[in-house]
């Protein structure tokens, strides 16, 4: 009788992404792209939000690479929840900026033309 070899059973190995990090006191801890102050929500904004496609993000971000911009979108989906709620919380945080900032001189300047009509006169000259 004659004995058989053992079979090794391929080992799957882990591998993790060098391009997504997280650091303590750069971009609040956020989840950013190695070597960039570009957090995985701006990404995901981008994307999801406006549209844009990865090629696109990348145009827009010309420091950064395809392969990032595509990581950085698989981290968003991986911790969909998470990221999404650190938008909301940035969205929430202006609105609250924008309730306790006094309007800025443009702003009253503008509002004043508009409330007096439109100025279709030609200026002189």
């Amino acid at each position: 009788m004659k004995l058989m070899e053992p079979t090794t059973i391929p080992r799957t190995e882990t591998l993790e992404t060098t391009h997504i990090v997280r650091t303590p006191g750069v971009c609040g801890g956020k989840p950013r792209i190695e070597g960039h102050r570009i957090k995985v929500e701006h990404i995901a904004v981008c994307h999801e939000r406006m549209g844009m496609s990865p090629d696109e993000i990348m145009n827009s971000h010309p420091t950064i690479t395809l392969a990032q911009v595509h990581a950085a979108l698989a981290y968003y989906y991986d911790h969909k929840q998470e990221i999404d709620a650190d938008i909301e919380e940035g969205k929430r945080l202006v609105e609250e900026l924008k309730a306790k900032t006094p309007p800025s001189k443009l702003q009253d300047l503008l509002k004043s033309r508009k409330a007096n009509g439109p100025d279709d006169s030609l200026p002189p000259g």
